[in-house]
């Protein structure tokens, strides 16, 4: 089975992350660091990737970059309370699958995760966005 990457420094967040993964069944690892996150895509089989943009150590655009070009790409949501047109932009030039504005419902994520880890998106030029 392959583990969900959940990389945020909210420490709150990332329980209430894990605590919905885990409810659906899936195998969660998190870090609060960009640094440690990027460790982890390199090492860890990982399903799929949820990337704050803003990280303490830099930015989750990386962590997006980074499971998007290995030899099998990572699909990845990026999550933030900074929400633009600029960084939606951004994190579809990255390779992201989704971008999800914070705060949002739990129903939400946990939707927008399933359908990231079927494949069921919309094309590439539209990148689901759920504010």
């Amino acid at each position: 089975m392959r583990s969900i990457l959940v990389v945020d420094d909210e420490e709150d967040l990332v329980t209430t992350y894990e605590r919905l993964l885990r409810r659906g069944g899936h195998r969660v690892v998190s870090t609060s660091s960009l640094r440690e996150g990027l460790l982890m895509v390199e090492r860890e089989p990982l399903g799929l990737v949820v990337a704050d943009l803003r990280l303490p150590d830099g930015d989750g655009l990386e962590l997006v970059r980074a499971a998007h070009r290995g030899p099998t790409p990572v699909p990845s949501i990026v999550v933030s309370g900074f929400v633009s047109h600029a960084s939606r932009l951004a994190a579809l030039a990255a390779g992201a699958s989704a971008f999800l504005a914070k705060p949002f419902a739990a129903s939400a994520f946990t939707s927008l995760v399933e359908q990231t880890l079927s494949g069921r998106q919309v094309g590439r030029s539209a990148l689901p966005v759920l504010e």
